[in-house]
């Protein structure tokens, strides 16, 4: 049986953070419940008061087809290494100099957006093409792969 997914983050700034995975990954915020020209309206509403509006942050993929992701804040910090991580997706098709060379242009991208740089990983034919580890604004790891 086909289900579907969504990714959730727990983090201190949902959204801070979701701004940067939006721009990672060319999703965008999930437009609030129909009947409000905004988020901030429609919490009003529902009565949430202005110090918990950013208790969560909810991002789509535009097209459809990618999972939802969920950003929920915590009180705790992140402790360790994730054991779970995103691979973003970033020189598809690309080999050698190439690949390495597109990777470089995102991370430097991502960097601009808040993201930190951690290691790169050379090329290691045949199985590893090359990578680099980043984290996002509160330290969690993903590669551009």
């Amino acid at each position: 049986m086909a289900r579907d997914v969504q990714i959730t983050f727990d983090c201190a700034d949902p959204a801070r953070l979701a701004a940067f995975w939006a721009e990672a990954l060319g999703y965008r915020l999930q437009d609030p419940p129909p009947g409000f020209e905004s988020w901030d309206q429609a919490l009003e509403a529902m009565g949430v008061p202005p110090e918990r509006r950013n208790d969560a942050s909810a991002l789509i993929d535009p097209e459809g087809s990618r999972p939802r992701l969920f950003f929920q804040r915590v009180p705790e910090r992140k402790q360790t290494k994730n054991r779970v991580h995103l691979d973003v997706r970033a020189a598809p098709g690309l080999r050698g100099d190439a690949r390495m060379a597109a990777l470089e242009a995102e991370a430097e991208r991502l960097v601009s957006h808040g993201a930190t740089r951690l290691r790169r990983h050379e090329p290691a034919p045949p199985l590893d093409a090359g990578h680099i580890v980043l984290a996002d604004p509160e330290g969690n790891e993903f590669c551009l792969d």
